[in-house]
């Protein structure tokens, strides 16, 4: 069994999917931070998986120096801050190595923008991450596109994506993989 990485923490990185845990929600525009998650597992053929605080974490090692710590919270994502807060504090990471990918309705799909603190623009999950360990960590927005009326959002969110937005999300899930790796050599 593959041993966690908890030494020299000043090179541990964790990247969190948001998403909601369940076969119904699966392919949900809500969910593309776990569609993202399971998508950088296989690309770097990660094998080792741990649940931990409620949460699958799948660990890499890149450049025998730097540990990637991906993750998925098994809660709910507007009840995510929590399980988030608990990983956070066993891996002793900081806030500005953490990186949070996420939907955005203010973004046309496939869109892909990251920022680091700032609001949470309504998003529940990002709230609740918010209120766990503060805001300044880093947020990969993915766009998901927008309802045509305010009240629409909740279940639009819920909604699968369109077959012909699936086929992008290769595309979508290279250019987010880069943009992290970006991030990861600032």
């Amino acid at each position: 069994m593959m041993k966690f990485f908890k030494k020299n923490i000043e090179n541990n990185y964790l990247i969190i999917g948001l998403g909601n845990p369940g076969k119904e929600y699966e392919k949900n525009r809500h969910n593309i931070g776990y569609m993202c998650i399971k998508y950088l597992k296989n690309l770097l053929n990660i094998d080792n998986i741990k649940i931990k605080y409620n949460n699958t974490i799948y660990e890499y090692k890149k450049n025998n120096k730097t540990k990637i710590i991906l993750a998925k919270s098994h809660e709910y994502m507007n009840n995510s801050g929590d399980s988030i807060r608990n990983i956070v504090k066993f891996f002793k990471i900081i806030n500005k190595k953490i990186i949070v990918i996420h939907d955005d309705i203010d973004l046309d799909f496939g869109i892909i923008k990251y920022k680091i603190g700032g609001g949470n623009a309504g998003h529940n999950g990002l709230k609740s991450i918010d209120n766990a360990i503060g805001n300044e960590y880093y947020r990969i927005r993915i766009g998901v596109g927008r309802p045509e009326r305010k009240e629409m959002v909740s279940g639009y969110v819920l909604s699968n994506f369109k077959n012909e937005e699936i086929l992008q999300f290769d595309d979508i899930f290279k250019k987010t993989h880069e943009l992290i790796n970006e991030i990861i050599s600032l």
